[in-house]
């Protein structure tokens, strides 16, 4: 496929004068990557009709150039994000919360990147009332370190107590930033989100004036590595999007590495879907493992992985990976473990070993970005969207339709106490 068509220059220009938000001109006052909220990001997608950004958790540093370099192929507006299991205060990644920003600009400004790129902290994980005192604190500290866009995830709570927690929460956000909000823990076909769920939720933050941009659902699908071919609902995601169009809220859609291209090509058509994350398949990919068409690692007859020679890490390097994964019995998904204890190992490669990483992630983002998602081209649409506001700032993409009066604490935990959900199974389903 021929190089798409970069953004006119004027545009370019004007966009990076105007639409980084203060947190980026203050940390970067002389950088040239086009840093932007999640909105634009989002609004792009729209615009362009049935296209999804790709978010790429940038588990390492190669995972994140070779997005971007894909991204600026195809010209697409992209986000890249890390989770809190990833990157927060008990990660598994070197690339955290407080250094993808800095990591992702100076790349940017390395390889000459002209693309939008939003920086995305997702999966905010809150499980009781404790963490969210601590999020008080630590959410203006990811906005301090060039987050442009957060994901609040009180999933895991009751569904009064994860409407409550996000209204908290919601005074330490910018409101220029990219807002996303999830119902049910993604943990495959257990405890799947039901429309009720969602009209609270997202009820509850209208009545409130507090407009999320996505909502993540337990739509069928899990993280890391899919044992079966089962995987997103797409029937159920249409109709909890349909349900709440007028509220305008777009789709998030977790856990894709599973699922192959034909149904991440139907979330597309058929749902409000415009941000779809990919992890563990670049993960793999970077590493040189055999992944399928849509990035599910394969196994041997043994149940191992399959490292393909002569791609990514070198066999010595994936050796010692092993290794380290079975003197701490990590299997299968848990390999996302080795990420950390690794990354400078990694980094301390041949230059040709490093390159090779990079472009595997690179070739395979591309094809996703152009032949599934549909986001080729959106790159424009996100700067023309920032010209058109003539802001960092892209505003809400709807008005309050709810009565604050019938949203208090008392009447939220009423209403939840009418709504029949089930959450599933007990236990560990962070990213």
């Amino acid at each position: 496929m021929p190089q798409a068509k970069a953004a006119d220059s004027t545009d370019f220009e004007r966009a990076l004068e105007i639409g980084r938000p203060p947190n980026v001109k203050k940390l970067f006052p002389n950088s040239r990557a086009l840093i932007v909220s999640g909105k634009f990001v989002d609004r792009a997608m729209l615009k362009k009709g049935n296209a999804i950004a790709m978010a790429a958790n940038g588990r390492n540093s190669f995972v994140i150039r070779g997005a971007l370099q894909a991204a600026q192929r195809a010209n697409s507006a992209i986000i890249i994000e890390i989770a809190k299991s990833e990157g927060g205060a008990d990660a598994y990644c070197a690339v955290n919360y407080w250094n993808i920003a800095r990591i992702v600009d100076a790349v940017c400004n390395e390889l000459g990147i002209t693309i939008p790129v939003a920086i995305h902290a997702d999966h905010y994980g809150l499980k009781s009332q404790e963490d969210v005192e601590v999020a008080k604190i630590e959410i203006p500290s990811l906005f301090d370190a060039g987050i442009t866009s957060i994901a609040i995830d009180a999933s895991h709570m009751p569904d009064d107590k994860n409407l409550l927690a996000n209204l908290e929460l919601n005074p330490y956000i910018p409101k220029w930033a990219g807002l996303e909000t999830e119902i049910g823990e993604i943990k495959g076909k257990e405890g799947l989100s039901t429309v009720a769920e969602a009209l609270f939720l997202i009820q509850g933050l209208n009545a409130h004036s507090i407009f999320p941009d996505w909502i993540a659902l337990n739509n069928g699908t899990t993280h890391g590595i899919e044992l079966s071919d089962k995987g997103i609902q797409v029937d159920l995601t249409a109709e909890i999007h349909e349900a709440l169009a007028k509220y305008n809220v777009s789709g998030a859609q977790h856990g894709t590495s599973g699922n192959n291209s034909d149904r991440l090509k139907e979330i597309a058509a058929r749902t409000r879907t415009t941000k779809a994350n990919v992890a563990t398949a670049l993960q793999m990919i970077s590493w040189g493992l055999r992944v399928n068409d849509y990035g599910n690692a394969q196994l041997d007859e043994n149940g191992n992985f399959i490292k393909l020679k002569n791609e990514g890490v070198t066999e010595e390097m994936w050796h010692q990976m092993v290794a380290h994964a079975e003197s701490q019995d990590l299997k299968g998904g848990n390999y996302k473990k080795l990420n950390l204890p690794f990354e400078n190992k990694l980094l301390g490669q041949a230059d040709k070993i490093k390159t090779r990483m990079v472009k595997r992630v690179e070739t395979f983002v591309y094809n996703m970005l152009t032949n599934v998602f549909n986001a080729e081209d959106t790159a424009p649409l996100a700067i023309a969207e920032i010209l058109e506001n003539a802001s960092y700032d892209a505003g809400p993409k709807v008005e309050r339709i709810e009565d604050p009066a019938n949203w208090t604490p008392e009447l939220i935990t009423r209403r939840a106490a009418s709504i029949s959900s089930d959450k599933g199974p007990a236990g560990d389903f962070d990213d």
